[in-house]
């Protein structure tokens, strides 16, 4: 029995590794008081200001703080996700996803804002923003997850997100929901190398829905983008659908060869 545990907690050992270093850090933060974790944000943080004195380890540590509401909350869901896409895209291409997911959308939020505040299209004071959390690896996952979608449902999959993604951006204004759209777009090329057959079971489908609520809350964590985010994904999840019914309709045309008696260019005179 106990092998059996340890067989099954094998397949998604980057989950159950991750969740408990996340559960130790946050209880540690909860047991130092609010000095302790004011400290260890500003310390973890990806803002221009610590990357530009070259805290490059903040690209990793960052991803080990979470300051995101109560942990009973976003854990059990995170785990979710985590295992789920574990389960179905195996522990290397999880981890390369979260990490291109993470790095990469913290990479090009600092490059955006770095031209935004040389600009003065944004306050200097914004280099010393605080930018923890697991929520760009999370959302590189899920997007990561398109390569098990059924492909009938790939297309609409992809457009929800990535049009929810923009209109939470749009909407919200906060470089942290660009940085989510982009964590999921890259999630999304990435998933291209993952193609894969897999086995849909009913609680995968039901981890697949928590997930799924759960990566929307991180999207449209504002009232402001509640209501839209989800119309703009439906728009756009009917939108990817079309189109590629209409290219796969197109590609599908049968190609009607010319009869035999054409004479398909000029032939030569017999002399008789």
């Amino acid at each position: 029995m106990i092998g059996g545990i340890f067989a099954r907690l094998a397949r998604v050992q980057f989950t159950v590794g991750y969740a408990a270093v996340l559960l130790a850090i946050s209880c540690a933060i909860l047991v130092l008081g609010p000095h302790a974790h004011d400290v260890l944000v500003q310390r973890a943080s990806t803002n221009l200001h610590n990357l530009a004195h070259g805290h490059v380890g903040t690209l990793l540590g960052s991803a080990l703080v979470v300051d995101a509401g109560p942990l009973y909350f976003w854990l059990p869901f995170l785990t979710c996700l985590l295992a789920l896409a574990e389960l179905h895209l195996r522990t290397i291409r999880l981890v390369v996803a979260f990490l291109v997911g993470h790095i990469g959308a913290t990479l090009v939020v600092a490059a955006a804002l770095a031209a935004a505040v040389e600009f003065g299209w944004m306050p200097s004071s914004i280099t010393r923003a605080s930018d923890v959390g697991m929520s760009y690896g999370a959302l590189a996952a899920l997007g990561a997850m398109t390569a098990v979608i059924p492909s009938g449902w790939r297309a609409a999959w992809v457009g929800w997100w990535v049009s929810a993604g923009l209109a939470a951006a749009i909407i919200g204004g906060d470089f942290t929901d660009a940085g989510h759209t982009v964590a999921v777009v890259l999630g999304v090329l990435v998933s291209a190398r993952f193609r894969q057959p897999v086995r849909w079971t009913p609680v995968r489908f039901l981890m697949l829905a928590a997930s799924s609520g759960f990566g929307f809350l991180i999207l449209a964590h504002h009232w402001g983008t509640m209501a839209a985010a989800p119309a703009f994904g439906v728009l756009g999840a009917l939108a990817a659908h079309k189109i590629v019914q209409l290219v796969a309709g197109r590609s599908a045309l049968p190609v009607t060869p010319a009869p035999d008696h054409v004479l398909t260019g000029p032939q030569p005179v017999l002399a008789g």
